[in-house]
């Protein structure tokens, strides 16, 4: 399981996410933030500290949200 960086994220960046992670599994993107789902030890720092509340756990992913994992998994090259 890994966590998720939804669509606030888009308009905000605000970047403590990244700040926090300590495995450095979030980048910056060029138009949000991106969880690397294969090194996120799921330890739910970042979700403690989205100032726009952006990001949750894959599993409680809606049908909606779901592109949101497709598009981090696309980012770090894993499809």
């Amino acid at each position: 399981m890994a966590y998720v960086i939804l669509s606030p994220c888009e308009t905000e960046k605000a970047g403590e996410c990244a700040t926090v992670c300590p495995v450095d599994c979030i980048q910056e993107g060029q138009d949000q933030f991106y969880i690397d789902p294969d090194v996120c030890i799921d330890c739910g720092a970042c979700v403690n500290v989205c100032p726009v509340d952006a990001i949750v756990e894959e599993y409680d992913l809606t049908e909606e949200q779901e592109p949101y994992l497709e598009k981090a998994e696309k980012f770090f090259g894993h499809i």
